[in-house]
Protein backbone atom coordinates (compact mmCIF):
# COMPACT_ATOMS: atom_id res chain seq x y z
CA UNK A 1 0.00 0.00 0.00
CA UNK A 2 2.99 2.22 0.80
CA UNK A 3 4.48 1.53 -2.46
CA UNK A 4 0.77 2.09 -4.22
CA UNK A 5 0.72 5.48 -2.78
CA UNK A 6 3.84 6.44 -3.20
CA UNK A 7 3.81 5.65 -7.31
CA UNK A 8 0.18 7.71 -7.36
CA UNK A 9 2.10 10.39 -5.73
CA UNK A 10 5.30 10.40 -8.24
CA UNK A 11 2.32 10.41 -11.07
CA UNK A 12 1.25 13.42 -9.50
CA UNK A 13 4.28 14.73 -9.14
CA UNK A 14 5.48 14.23 -13.15
CA UNK A 15 2.18 15.97 -14.27
CA UNK A 16 2.57 18.89 -12.10
CA UNK A 17 6.19 19.31 -13.13
CA UNK A 18 4.80 18.75 -17.04
CA UNK A 19 2.65 21.49 -16.78
CA UNK A 20 5.00 23.35 -15.10
CA UNK A 21 3.04 24.21 -12.40
CA UNK A 22 6.40 22.98 -10.13
CA UNK A 23 9.84 23.01 -11.41
CA UNK A 24 12.06 19.93 -12.18
CA UNK A 25 14.50 20.80 -8.57
CA UNK A 26 16.58 18.96 -6.71
CA UNK A 27 14.04 18.92 -3.68
CA UNK A 28 10.87 18.21 -6.03
CA UNK A 29 12.87 14.38 -7.03
CA UNK A 30 13.26 13.46 -3.36
CA UNK A 31 10.14 14.74 -2.19
CA UNK A 32 8.72 11.20 -2.38
CA UNK A 33 10.95 9.51 -0.51
CA UNK A 34 10.06 12.08 2.25
CA UNK A 35 6.50 11.35 1.24
CA UNK A 36 6.91 7.48 1.67
CA UNK A 37 8.51 8.17 5.42
CA UNK A 38 5.77 10.28 6.24
CA UNK A 39 2.92 7.99 5.06
CA UNK A 40 5.16 5.49 6.50
CA UNK A 41 5.36 7.38 10.44
CA UNK A 42 1.76 9.07 10.10
CA UNK A 43 -0.43 6.26 8.97
CA UNK A 44 0.79 2.73 8.74
CA UNK A 45 3.07 2.42 12.08
CA UNK A 46 -0.21 3.60 14.12
CA UNK A 47 -2.71 1.24 11.98
CA UNK A 48 -1.34 -1.84 13.22
CA UNK A 49 -2.75 -1.03 16.61
CA UNK A 50 -5.33 1.23 15.55
CA UNK A 51 -7.13 -1.67 12.96
CA UNK A 52 -4.79 -4.39 14.09
CA UNK A 53 -4.88 -7.38 11.09
CA UNK A 54 -4.27 -11.32 11.64
CA UNK A 55 -5.46 -14.52 9.98
CA UNK A 56 -8.52 -16.13 11.05
CA UNK A 57 -9.88 -19.36 11.42
CA UNK A 58 -13.08 -20.47 11.16
CA UNK A 59 -13.56 -23.38 14.44
CA UNK A 60 -16.03 -25.61 14.94
CA UNK A 61 -16.70 -27.87 18.59
CA UNK A 62 -16.16 -31.50 17.71
CA UNK A 63 -17.83 -34.48 20.03
CA UNK A 64 -16.85 -37.43 20.54
CA UNK A 65 -19.58 -39.77 20.42
CA UNK A 66 -19.03 -42.79 23.21
CA UNK A 67 -22.25 -44.59 23.59
CA UNK A 68 -23.27 -44.60 27.26
CA UNK A 69 -24.15 -48.56 26.75
CA UNK A 70 -21.67 -51.73 25.45
CA UNK A 71 -22.80 -53.95 22.95
CA UNK A 72 -23.19 -55.35 19.16
CA UNK A 73 -24.46 -52.76 16.40
CA UNK A 74 -27.41 -53.37 14.18
CA UNK A 75 -27.19 -50.50 12.29
CA UNK A 76 -25.52 -47.37 10.82
CA UNK A 77 -28.07 -45.57 8.77
CA UNK A 78 -25.96 -42.23 9.02
CA UNK A 79 -24.08 -41.08 5.90
CA UNK A 80 -20.65 -39.13 6.29
CA UNK A 81 -20.19 -35.73 5.78
CA UNK A 82 -24.01 -35.71 5.41
CA UNK A 83 -26.06 -32.67 7.37
CA UNK A 84 -27.72 -33.70 10.74
CA UNK A 85 -30.63 -32.20 13.27
CA UNK A 86 -29.85 -33.28 16.60
CA UNK A 87 -32.19 -36.47 17.66
CA UNK A 88 -31.28 -37.90 14.52
CA UNK A 89 -30.21 -41.62 14.65
CA UNK A 90 -26.62 -42.09 14.77
CA UNK A 91 -26.48 -45.89 15.13
CA UNK A 92 -28.05 -48.48 16.58
CA UNK A 93 -27.09 -51.28 19.74
CA UNK A 94 -28.40 -54.40 19.80
CA UNK A 95 -31.53 -54.01 22.68
CA UNK A 96 -32.26 -57.24 23.32
CA UNK A 97 -30.78 -58.24 27.01
CA UNK A 98 -31.83 -54.64 27.78
CA UNK A 99 -35.47 -55.20 27.12
CA UNK A 100 -35.19 -58.55 28.65
CA UNK A 101 -34.08 -56.55 31.71
CA UNK A 102 -36.95 -53.74 31.57
CA UNK A 103 -39.15 -56.95 31.67
CA UNK A 104 -37.64 -58.60 34.49
CA UNK A 105 -37.28 -55.47 37.01
CA UNK A 106 -41.18 -54.61 35.69
CA UNK A 107 -42.27 -58.05 36.90
CA UNK A 108 -40.70 -57.83 39.91
CA UNK A 109 -41.92 -54.13 40.36
CA UNK A 110 -45.32 -55.61 39.74
CA UNK A 111 -45.15 -57.97 42.15
CA UNK A 112 -43.44 -56.05 44.80
CA UNK A 113 -46.17 -53.31 44.36
CA UNK A 114 -48.72 -56.72 45.40
CA UNK A 115 -47.28 -58.11 47.83
CA UNK A 116 -46.72 -53.91 49.53
CA UNK A 117 -50.76 -53.74 49.41
CA UNK A 118 -50.73 -56.89 50.78
CA UNK A 119 -48.91 -56.13 53.45
CA UNK A 120 -50.63 -52.94 54.00
CA UNK A 121 -54.18 -54.58 53.97
CA UNK A 122 -53.09 -56.77 56.80
CA UNK A 123 -51.44 -54.07 58.90
CA UNK A 124 -54.72 -52.10 58.65
CA UNK A 125 -56.38 -55.23 60.05
CA UNK A 126 -54.00 -55.28 63.16
CA UNK A 127 -53.10 -58.88 61.37
CA UNK A 128 -49.62 -57.49 60.13
CA UNK A 129 -47.02 -55.32 61.26
CA UNK A 130 -45.52 -52.17 60.53
CA UNK A 131 -42.02 -53.59 59.84
CA UNK A 132 -42.99 -55.71 56.96
CA UNK A 133 -45.02 -52.69 54.97
CA UNK A 134 -41.84 -50.32 55.47
CA UNK A 135 -40.02 -53.13 54.33
CA UNK A 136 -42.39 -53.66 51.04
CA UNK A 137 -41.81 -50.06 50.51
CA UNK A 138 -38.20 -50.18 50.36
CA UNK A 139 -37.93 -53.00 48.01
CA UNK A 140 -40.68 -51.16 45.77
CA UNK A 141 -38.83 -48.11 45.51
CA UNK A 142 -35.69 -49.57 44.99
CA UNK A 143 -36.77 -51.77 42.24
CA UNK A 144 -38.64 -48.20 40.65
CA UNK A 145 -35.08 -46.86 40.52
CA UNK A 146 -33.83 -50.03 39.38
CA UNK A 147 -36.40 -49.91 36.46
CA UNK A 148 -35.84 -46.17 35.74
CA UNK A 149 -32.18 -47.14 35.25
CA UNK A 150 -33.23 -50.29 32.67
CA UNK A 151 -35.35 -48.01 30.78
CA UNK A 152 -32.41 -45.57 30.67
CA UNK A 153 -30.01 -48.24 29.13
CA UNK A 154 -32.42 -49.31 26.67
CA UNK A 155 -33.12 -45.75 25.81
CA UNK A 156 -29.63 -45.34 25.15
CA UNK A 157 -29.25 -48.60 22.42
CA UNK A 158 -30.36 -45.97 19.97
CA UNK A 159 -27.46 -43.32 19.79
CA UNK A 160 -28.59 -40.00 18.32
CA UNK A 161 -26.99 -36.89 16.96
CA UNK A 162 -26.21 -34.40 20.36
CA UNK A 163 -26.90 -31.43 18.29
CA UNK A 164 -27.18 -29.95 14.71
CA UNK A 165 -24.04 -30.76 12.62
CA UNK A 166 -22.76 -33.91 10.68
CA UNK A 167 -20.33 -37.16 11.31
CA UNK A 168 -17.18 -37.26 9.30
CA UNK A 169 -15.18 -40.75 8.77
CA UNK A 170 -17.45 -42.97 9.77
CA UNK A 171 -15.95 -46.21 9.72
CA UNK A 172 -18.56 -48.40 12.17
CA UNK A 173 -20.13 -50.78 10.74
CA UNK A 174 -23.12 -53.50 11.45
CA UNK A 175 -21.81 -56.40 13.56
CA UNK A 176 -18.95 -53.86 15.48
CA UNK A 177 -18.87 -54.31 19.43
CA UNK A 178 -18.76 -50.63 21.02
CA UNK A 179 -17.86 -50.13 24.37
CA UNK A 180 -19.05 -47.58 26.75
CA UNK A 181 -15.70 -46.14 27.57
CA UNK A 182 -14.47 -42.58 27.20
CA UNK A 183 -11.38 -43.18 25.57
CA UNK A 184 -13.19 -45.55 23.00
CA UNK A 185 -15.06 -43.04 21.27
CA UNK A 186 -17.13 -44.46 17.94
CA UNK A 187 -17.70 -41.71 15.89
CA UNK A 188 -16.37 -38.12 15.53
CA UNK A 189 -19.71 -35.28 15.57
CA UNK A 190 -19.09 -31.73 14.40
CA UNK A 191 -21.65 -29.62 15.88
CA UNK A 192 -22.53 -27.15 13.41
CA UNK A 193 -24.72 -24.90 15.63
CA UNK A 194 -22.24 -22.35 16.34
CA UNK A 195 -19.43 -21.18 13.90
CA UNK A 196 -16.26 -19.79 15.98
CA UNK A 197 -14.23 -17.25 13.81
CA UNK A 198 -10.99 -17.16 15.87
CA UNK A 199 -8.01 -14.16 15.38
CA UNK A 200 -4.86 -13.70 15.33
CA UNK A 201 -3.92 -10.60 17.71
CA UNK A 202 -0.48 -9.38 17.75
CA UNK A 203 0.36 -8.25 21.65
CA UNK A 204 1.20 -4.74 20.87
CA UNK A 205 -3.27 -4.46 19.36
CA UNK A 206 -4.39 -6.25 22.68
CA UNK A 207 -4.80 -2.98 24.91
CA UNK A 208 -7.00 -0.80 21.88
CA UNK A 209 -9.31 -4.24 21.59
CA UNK A 210 -12.73 -4.03 23.05
CA UNK A 211 -15.97 -6.47 22.75
CA UNK A 212 -18.76 -4.62 20.43
CA UNK A 213 -15.94 -3.07 18.03
CA UNK A 214 -16.32 -3.65 14.48
CA UNK A 215 -14.31 -5.60 12.15
CA UNK A 216 -14.31 -7.34 8.42
CA UNK A 217 -13.51 -10.36 7.26
CA UNK A 218 -12.47 -12.10 4.35
CA UNK A 219 -11.74 -16.05 3.61
CA UNK A 220 -9.74 -18.44 1.24
CA UNK A 221 -12.88 -20.42 0.62
CA UNK A 222 -14.58 -17.37 -0.55
CA UNK A 223 -12.46 -15.26 -2.77
CA UNK A 224 -13.46 -11.20 -3.68
CA UNK A 225 -15.84 -11.07 -0.64
CA UNK A 226 -15.42 -9.18 2.79
CA UNK A 227 -17.89 -9.79 5.47
CA UNK A 228 -18.34 -7.66 8.43
CA UNK A 229 -17.72 -8.53 11.65
CA UNK A 230 -18.42 -7.64 15.39
CA UNK A 231 -16.02 -8.54 17.72
CA UNK A 232 -17.17 -11.15 20.95
CA UNK A 233 -14.26 -11.21 23.52
CA UNK A 234 -10.76 -11.16 23.28
CA UNK A 235 -9.86 -14.40 25.21
CA UNK A 236 -7.37 -13.08 28.25
CA UNK A 237 -4.90 -15.95 27.66
CA UNK A 238 -2.58 -17.92 25.63
CA UNK A 239 -0.48 -20.89 25.95
CA UNK A 240 2.45 -19.70 27.29
CA UNK A 241 0.83 -17.69 29.91
CA UNK A 242 -0.62 -21.31 31.48
CA UNK A 243 1.29 -22.96 34.30
CA UNK A 244 0.46 -27.29 34.60
CA UNK A 245 0.02 -28.98 37.32
CA UNK A 246 3.35 -31.36 37.47
CA UNK A 247 5.71 -33.35 40.27
CA UNK A 248 8.49 -31.99 37.90
CA UNK A 249 10.32 -28.58 39.02
CA UNK A 250 9.85 -25.70 36.49
CA UNK A 251 11.51 -26.02 33.09
CA UNK A 252 11.99 -22.91 31.23
CA UNK A 253 10.54 -22.02 28.39
CA UNK A 254 11.38 -20.15 25.42
CA UNK A 255 9.70 -16.80 26.25
CA UNK A 256 7.79 -15.06 23.05
CA UNK A 257 5.19 -12.32 22.38
CA UNK A 258 2.44 -14.92 21.80
CA UNK A 259 -0.28 -13.70 19.89
CA UNK A 260 -4.05 -13.08 21.83
CA UNK A 261 -7.21 -14.72 20.09
CA UNK A 262 -10.21 -12.52 19.50
CA UNK A 263 -13.89 -14.44 18.63
CA UNK A 264 -15.50 -12.78 15.71
CA UNK A 265 -19.07 -13.40 14.71
CA UNK A 266 -20.05 -12.53 11.71
CA UNK A 267 -23.15 -10.23 10.93
CA UNK A 268 -24.64 -12.71 7.88
CA UNK A 269 -25.40 -15.63 9.65
CA UNK A 270 -25.80 -17.63 6.62
CA UNK A 271 -22.65 -17.04 5.40
CA UNK A 272 -21.13 -18.13 8.43
CA UNK A 273 -23.23 -21.82 8.48
CA UNK A 274 -21.88 -22.46 4.93
CA UNK A 275 -18.29 -21.70 6.24
CA UNK A 276 -16.35 -24.94 6.15
CA UNK A 277 -14.73 -25.63 9.56
CA UNK A 278 -10.73 -24.73 9.19
CA UNK A 279 -11.36 -22.21 6.49
CA UNK A 280 -8.56 -19.53 6.86
CA UNK A 281 -9.08 -16.10 6.19
CA UNK A 282 -7.73 -12.51 7.15
CA UNK A 283 -9.68 -9.81 9.70
CA UNK A 284 -9.05 -6.62 10.67
CA UNK A 285 -10.54 -4.86 13.63
CA UNK A 286 -11.01 -1.08 14.16
CA UNK A 287 -10.47 0.34 17.03
CA UNK A 288 -11.28 3.53 18.61
CA UNK A 289 -7.56 4.24 17.99
CA UNK A 290 -6.00 5.93 14.49
CA UNK A 291 -9.37 6.42 13.04
CA UNK A 292 -7.88 7.99 10.03
CA UNK A 293 -5.85 4.94 8.53
CA UNK A 294 -9.27 2.53 8.68
CA UNK A 295 -9.48 3.28 5.67
CA UNK A 296 -6.31 2.09 4.55
CA UNK A 297 -6.92 -0.96 6.04
CA UNK A 298 -10.55 -1.77 4.62
CA UNK A 299 -8.74 -0.84 1.36
CA UNK A 300 -5.60 -3.68 1.73
CA UNK A 301 -8.62 -6.08 3.06
CA UNK A 302 -10.46 -5.51 -0.30
CA UNK A 303 -7.22 -6.37 -1.69
CA UNK A 304 -6.74 -9.26 0.00
CA UNK A 305 -10.22 -10.38 -0.90
CA UNK A 306 -9.89 -10.20 -4.53
CA UNK A 307 -6.18 -11.90 -4.80
CA UNK A 308 -8.07 -15.06 -3.45
CA UNK A 309 -8.70 -15.90 -6.11
CA UNK A 310 -4.71 -16.43 -7.42
CA UNK A 311 -3.12 -16.76 -4.33
CA UNK A 312 -3.13 -20.25 -2.71
CA UNK A 313 -1.47 -19.23 0.77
Amino acid sequence: MILFLTLCYIALLYVLVKIRILPASMPVKLSPIAFSLIIFAVLFIPLQWGAPEGGVQVLRHSVQIVPNVAGQVIEVPVKPNTPLKKGDVLFKIEPTQYQAKVDQLQAQLNLAKKRLAQFTQLKEREVGNRFQVEEAEANVAGLEAQLGNAKWELDNTVVTAPADGFVTNVALRPGSRVAALPLAPVMAFIDTSESLVAMQVQQIAVRNIEAGQPADVTFKVLPGEVFTATVEQLIPANALGQAMVSGMAANPTQLGAVPFVALLKLDDTAAAERLPSGAFGKAAIYTKSGEAGHIIRKITLWMDAWLNYVVPF
